[in-house]
């Protein structure tokens, strides 16, 4: 097998970084697929989608290791406390749920 001169080895490398490239992002697809599977398991519904994202995203951001040993120090300082506070969503009526107006009556009782 002759041997390749620069231009070829420089085309060579660039092909395989390409596919290496594909393989990370196929890789990468299938984790967060598992992941996003495992979502639907769990009661996200209680949180707001910004609070949902905020929590995932520092979680991600400070290491999963981290953030369960934050977790952990709450559980330790308030065992078995589960909150029941105020949600994080409003409830709005649906528009045909709600009862109509009539233009120009005062509303007020």
């Amino acid at each position: 097998m002759p041997k390749m001169n620069d231009r070829e080895r420089l085309a060579d490398l660039e092909a395989r970084e390409r596919k290496l490239a594909q393989e990370v992002l196929g890789a990468r697809r299938a984790l967060r697929g598992r992941y996003a599977s495992m979502v639907g398991d769990l009661a996200v519904e209680q949180l707001s989608e910004r609070a949902f994202r905020e929590i995932v995203g520092h979680a991600i951001r400070i290491g999963g290791d981290r953030a369960m040993e934050a977790l952990r120090a709450i559980d330790r300082l308030e065992p078995g406390k589960i909150s029941t506070g105020k949600t994080t969503r409003r409830v709005v009526p649906a528009a045909s749920t709600a009862e109509p107006r009539a233009a120009g009556q005062d509303q007020s009782g």
